[in-house]
């Protein structure tokens, strides 16, 4: 039986639903806005969060005098079914992505809600184990001169801490021998797959194969896959994981070549079926996985670290604890693994 069918008759009543806006800023130096979600009924609250990317989006939202009335009972799948019949924009979003970014964070609030209602927990309901989550912290690196600047910094706060990192042209030799020796950087994002945007790195062959070589031990993330840079990662296709291109099975069918590793972010998948879907496929492929978030401000982080520890808890999950993005990350922040913290019913965890 797949996961979602296991979910799919979950019982589920909806009295009210009420939006609450998040914002805060964070390390990449932009404001992140998000919306929370709150569904109750029959004396519980199911949470889930909206992580669009754009402010403007979340301003409509949450000014939206005509929400469509999602009240009344269902289960999870004809839920799911209104959910994803509905536009849930009042005015056209910014970027298409974020409908499915919506998608979630009403659907993941549904599921919440009928978990407790039902008295079950995600992973009770799937007959499955929470296990401890490893995670890195990702972030960019400075700007020369102070190129190690945030790193150094959080290391020594914590310095166990791992890292996924953007490589830049500005990487030096001296960078790279760095990293190498600080032993802390599990995956390197090329971003290869943006275009004409502030983080994509140009497709150098030699920038490639320089970091590459430098750091032999790291997952190659999204890289650009010119001739000539699929003939450098020819050898290393084993290390190479891909993320932001991810939506859906369709995505991972559509691979240049069979993947080691794919990151399933919920909040990118969308409609909770695609996102069970997923893990399903992976699993019975043996294809690795690890888990994404997209700089959550509130229980969705919980939510995303909750799914990593079901489905994949030994990946180099980009799910640390929110603390991690903040400009000056504070004392006392959990550490790798994180230890399970699933809430008795529902989907929440911590």
């Amino acid at each position: 039986m797949s996961t979602f069918a296991l979910l799919a008759d979950l019982p589920l009543e909806v009295e009210s639903v009420t939006l609450e806006g998040l914002a805060a800023d964070v390390s990449t130096g932009f404001r992140r806005q998000t919306t929370i979600i709150s569904m109750s009924g029959g004396g519980f609250t199911g949470l889930g969060e909206d992580v669009t990317y754009d402010g403007e989006d979340h301003d409509a939202l949450q000014a939206w005098e005509e929400l469509p009335d999602l009240t009344g009972s269902f289960t999870i799948e004809s839920f799911c079914d209104l959910i994803e019949s509905l536009d849930l924009f009042p005015t056209e979003p910014v970027r298409e992505v974020s409908r499915r970014y919506r998608t979630w964070g009403f659907e993941s609030a549904a599921l919440d809600l009928a978990l407790q209602q039902a008295g079950e927990s995600l992973h009770g309901r799937l007959g499955m184990e929470p296990h401890p989550v490893n995670f890195v912290c990702s972030i960019r690196l400075a700007e020369p001169p102070d190129l190690l600047e945030p790193l150094r910094r959080r290391l020594d706060a914590y310095p166990h801490l791992r890292f996924k990192l953007d490589p830049t042209p500005e990487w030096t030799t001296e960078v790279l021998e760095w990293l190498r020796e600080s032993g802390s950087v599990d995956s390197l994002d090329f971003k290869g797959l943006y275009e004409g945007t502030e983080v994509d790195t140009p497709p150098d062959p030699d920038f490639y194969a320089r970091v590459i070589d430098g750091l032999p031990d790291t997952w190659i993330e999204d890289p650009k896959l010119t001739p000539e840079i699929d003939e450098i990662l020819l050898p290393h296709r084993d290390r190479v994981s891909w993320d932001a291109n991810i939506h859906s099975v369709a995505d991972i069918d559509a691979l240049p070549f069979p993947p080691a590793m794919v990151n399933i972010k919920p909040s990118r998948l969308g409609p909770l079926r695609d996102l069970f879907h997923a893990y399903d496929t992976c699993r019975a492929r043996g294809i690795g996985m690890y888990g994404g978030g997209q700089f959550e401000l509130g229980p969705g982080r919980g939510q995303i670290q909750y799914l990593a520890s079901i489905f994949h808890p030994y990946g180099p999950n980009d799910v640390a604890p929110t603390g991690y993005n903040e400009v000056d990350p504070p004392p006392g922040l959990p550490e790798s693994p994180l230890p399970v913290a699933a809430h008795e019913t529902g989907m929440q965890w911590g």
